[in-house]
């Protein structure tokens, strides 16, 4: 998935033990406070040092995609397969039980003085790419100069604090930071990035999508592409990391395999029939009604929830504020109001969720209440250039509408006053034009036909307001196109956010972001207020000054109805064919890559012809 790393947590504080007066060298390193593994350590607590590797992991992915046409996630060109984090490994690795910590994976160490104002590397002797040449410290200066000049926009917004990035020699390479920059994260966001192989690219044009494998220096491999239909990693044998203590009980299948289907019925058939062996399922009529079929019944095929820490609630239909018609922020709130949660969650999602208020649901650093004294002392010099309910109000929930009908009249005639104070008013025809004679139109954009079900009736409950709202459904390579260009009205999106907020912000909620295709600030929101509490979060020097932070921003954003909230739930629907073994969850991952395969157990089941 192409926004794979942009969403990696950014870590970051001391570890290790000094080697020299003035700077630090560690094995790993975390945001606030000490490592939890040290120098020494065999394996993650969560991981199984015995479990058996085989077999194959078959599934839609974590996005189940509906299509793909590259194998290249670092570029705007071309639909990128869903699982290409196999192929590309990072200097430094991310802890699934420590929100803030990450550990050495391409680098055995790395050294950086108490500011933070550079970090170097030392690659571990021995790693390789798949074709057996060495990793190098000249391919990680190039991964970087590549990303930023030819990648995406959003990675030279990612990137904008690195300086420099310098080869001291074959195993060290050192990037110095921007000076005035926060640099609590910056060491991370450094061991954060693929590294790639230089002499490959030498001769394959890396601005360019294709399906054709490329040299890599991850543990797998693109063993099979069927554009559109699947993929396929396998286990390179040589792979130089396999004992490494990050690695150990990680990735124990022999193979990968990502589904795709345009339809989820048809998808949901296959899983039932053993065509793929686990699906995370999406649809909560589907997990209500669909989940009564033999394999189930007789056990053979598992349905359990796996519980998630993480943030779990950013997902909501988010309005393009770049456009004229959004400008006025009571024209969101009136929008956003004709949404029913209640009376969807009643009768299309069989109560199985609950309204999501915050960017960061599920979480302790969503904003609650009326502003507390430290929130208030961050958003204070900002009270001229803030809506006034920011400070007067508490933070923003939606209202409750009723669950007995989809409209809720009198939050209907509420929104609309909104609308006529705004100036959208309706005339003889029902519609809602402003002076200029202009109807306020609302186009929905979407490529999931599963979707309409939920955006119908909340499309008739904006036309009962005088509101010209449609559903403009697409191909999923015109969906994708027109979201990174910016194309749209309105899109139903969900960004999973960090519970260590950092420099990825830049691109989900900063002006930059706003302005550069492809990046995920789905909105458009452009405001100076926003942008220097971005940087206030970057610069926090500890987690509980963090999340004040945080909540600072949440409530922020709540207040200018930048989305319509949608709903959440803290776990994960799974379903899998009784071949796996588990072990410990982690809390800060879905976990399956911790899994194993069960090779007795999928034996037996194709003797009983109930797997093909």
């Amino acid at each position: 998935m192409r926004r794979m790393w942009h969403g990696m947590a950014a870590a970051l504080l001391l570890a290790g033990s000094a080697v020299a007066q003035d700077t630090i060298t560690a094995h790993g390193i975390s945001a606030f406070g000490d490592l939890k593994y040290s120098a020494d350590f065999a394996h993650f607590d969560h991981a199984n040092p015995d479990a058996p590797r085989g077999g194959t992991m078959s599934f839609r992915g974590t996005g189940a995609s509906t299509t793909f046409d590259s194998v290249n996630p670092f570029i705007l060109a071309g639909e990128p397969a869903q699982g290409l984090g196999l192929l590309h490994d990072t200097l430094l690795i991310d802890a699934d039980d420590e929100p803030d910590a990450a550990y050495g994976l391409i680098a055995e160490s790395l050294e950086y003085p108490p500011g933070r104002e550079w970090v170097i590397f030392t690659l571990r002797d021995g790693a390789r790419f798949s074709d057996g040449v060495p990793v190098t410290a000249a391919d990680v200066v190039w991964s970087h100069e590549a990303l930023v000049t030819v990648g995406e926009p959003s990675w030279r917004i990612r990137l904008a604090d690195i300086a420099s990035v310098t080869a001291l020699d074959d195993r060290r390479v050192r990037f110095d930071f921007r000076a005035g920059a926060a640099t609590r994260d910056l060491p991370n966001l450094a061991g954060s990035l693929p590294v790639l192989p230089k002499h490959y690219y030498e001769t394959v044009p890396f601005d360019r999508s294709t399906i054709d494998p490329p040299v890599s220096s991850g543990a797998f491999r693109v063993t099979d592409v069927q554009p559109g239909r699947s993929i396929t990693y396998c286990r390179d044998p040589g792979y130089w990391g396999a004992a490494l203590p990050v690695n150990v009980g990680r990735h124990n299948f022999d193979c990968y395999r990502y589904e795709y289907y345009t339809d989820n019925t048809v998808a949901f058939e296959a899983f039932k029939s053993g065509g793929y062996l686990m699906h995370e399922e999406f649809s909560s009529a589907l997990w209500a009604t669909n989940y009564d079929f033999p394999a189930l019944n007789d056990g053979h095929v598992i349905r359990t929830e796996l519980p998630d820490a993480r943030p779990s609630g950013t997902q909501g239909f988010w309005l393009n504020l770049r456009r004229e018609k959004f400008a006025d922020p009571r024209v969101r709130e009136a929008l956003g109001m004709a949404f029913n949660f209640e009376w969807s969650n009643k009768t299309l999602f069989y109560g199985l969720y609950a309204r999501t208020d915050s960017f960061w649901e599920n979480s302790d650093l969503q904003a609650m209440g009326p502003i507390p004294p430290e929130e208030l002392a961050i958003l204070e010099p900002f009270r001229d250039q803030l809506p006034a309910a920011v400070f007067d109000e508490p933070a923003f929930v939606p209202p409750v509408l009723s669950d007995a009908e989809q409209i809720d009249r009198a939050t209907l005639r509420r929104a609309g006053a909104l609308l006529d104070e705004a100036g959208w008013t309706t005339g003889p025809d029902g519609l809602r034009r402003n002076a200029a004679g202009e109807v306020l139109e609302v186009v929905f954009l979407d490529d999931n036909p599963a979707f309409e079900r939920i955006v119908l009736p909340y499309i008739q409950n904006l036309e009962r307001m005088g509101v010209a709202a449609r559903l403009d459904m697409v191909d999923p390579a015109q969906a994708q196109e027109r979201q990174e260009r910016f194309d749209f009205d309105v899109i139903a999106g969900r960004l999973v956010m960090s519970l260590s907020p950092s420099v990825e912000l830049r691109t989900l909620f900063g002006s930059d972001g706003a302005a550069a295709p492809g990046s995920l600030n789905y909105s458009g929101v452009a405001d100076p207020v926003v942008d220097a509490l971005i940087e206030q979060i970057i610069a926090a020097p500890s987690r509980t000054e963090m999340a004040v932070r945080v909540r600072a921003l949440d409530r922020v954003l709540r207040a200018m109805y930048i989305w319509v909230p949608n709903w959440h739930k803290g776990s994960h629907w799974v379903a899998h064919w009784d071949v796996f073994g588990m072990g410990e969850k982690p809390p800060y991952a879905r976990g399956d890559i911790w899994w194993w395969f069960d090779q007795p157990r999928f034996d037996a089941l194709r003797a009983a012809g109930v797997l093909r």
